[in-house]
């Protein structure tokens, strides 16, 4: 059964800085295109970011230069680095596992999905 399991999330002032997690089991993160969702209250699900098998990586312009994704294929686990938090942030953060090697922002591309980690960022 395939599981990715986010955490990280938390509370924190802008500015602020935050790591998130999401660790795979029964998918191997290296293989697929891996991406990272979030969803504010009252708003749609957007993309953030993905990093594809080759380490290509490509952020949606509202977290460019202040967000980056990384993996560890040793732990199989996929992170986002945020950095210069800001309210606009607050959201649910979900990370994303494709089924296949192709990347890009579109939600079709992913098939198996996070729970969700909740990040508020204060003012």
């Amino acid at each position: 059964q395939v599981q990715l399991v986010e955490s990280g999330g938390g509370s924190v002032q802008a500015g602020g800085s935050l790591r998130l997690s999401c660790a795979a089991s029964g998918y191997t993160v290296s293989r697929y295109c891996m991406g990272w969702f979030r969803q504010a209250a009252g708003k749609q699900r957007e993309w953030v970011s993905y990093i594809s098998t080759g380490g290509t990586t490509r952020y949606a312009d509202s977290v460019k230069g202040r967000f980056t994704v990384s993996k560890d294929a040793a732990k199989n686990t996929l992170y986002l680095q945020m950095n210069s938090l800001n309210p606009e942030d607050t959201a649910i953060y979900y990370c994303a596992g494709g089924a296949r090697e192709i990347c890009g922002g579109q939600e079709g591309l992913f098939t198996y999905w996070g729970q969700g980690t909740q990040v508020t960022v204060s003012s």
